[in-house]
């Protein structure tokens, strides 16, 4: 054990600080406030108040331990409640935290997908320019038209009546 003198100046950092974990920290917050916002919770405090409050009512006189105005039981949720309200908040923390990341991640993704959907679209204008397949509105609608005068004689003697088989 070394031992310090009043002739020596202190070491700085000489004062020594619990060394605590954030993220266990977090994590048990998260539990915690995950717990408290569930019905279960609810249901155990308000078994734990009836309880409470039936004892102090109506138990022995000489057993009871927090008369009427119920100042214990009080001070009891005024403790928790103060807890939970940063626990509460702590948690919120962590998850928008953890949102913000998903976000950037996501943001990623979709810059990669345009940029390789303009790519492809790039490609295939590049590929069309080079084979001189540039579809117009025009052409597409002169091919369509020969294609309905070519299909229109084919289609009068398939209807019902006419008889395409020969005789039989």
């Amino acid at each position: 054990m070394v031992r310090s003198s009043l002739d020596q100046p202190r070491v700085p950092g000489g004062l020594r600080r619990p060394n605590v974990d954030p993220e266990l920290i977090g994590k048990a917050s998260e539990r915690i406030a995950r717990f408290l916002g569930t019905g279960r919770f609810l249901l155990y405090l308000t078994v734990f108040i009836v309880v409470w409050l039936s004892w102090n009512t109506l138990g022995p006189e000489r057993l009871q331990y927090d008369s009427y105005p119920f100042i214990f039981l009080t001070l009891l949720l005024s403790i928790q409640a103060s807890y939970a309200a940063p626990l509460i908040l702590l948690a919120q923390n962590r998850q928008d935290d953890r949102d913000r990341v998903n976000l950037e991640q996501d943001r990623g993704v979709n810059a990669r997908a345009r940029a390789d959907m303009e790519f492809l679209a790039r490609e295939i204008a590049a590929l069309r320019i080079a084979t001189g397949e540039v579809a117009t509105r025009d052409f597409i609608r002169s091919e369509l038209r020969e294609l309905a005068e070519e299909l229109s004689p084919d289609l009068a003697r398939a209807r019902p009546g006419n008889r395409v088989d020969g005789p039989g």
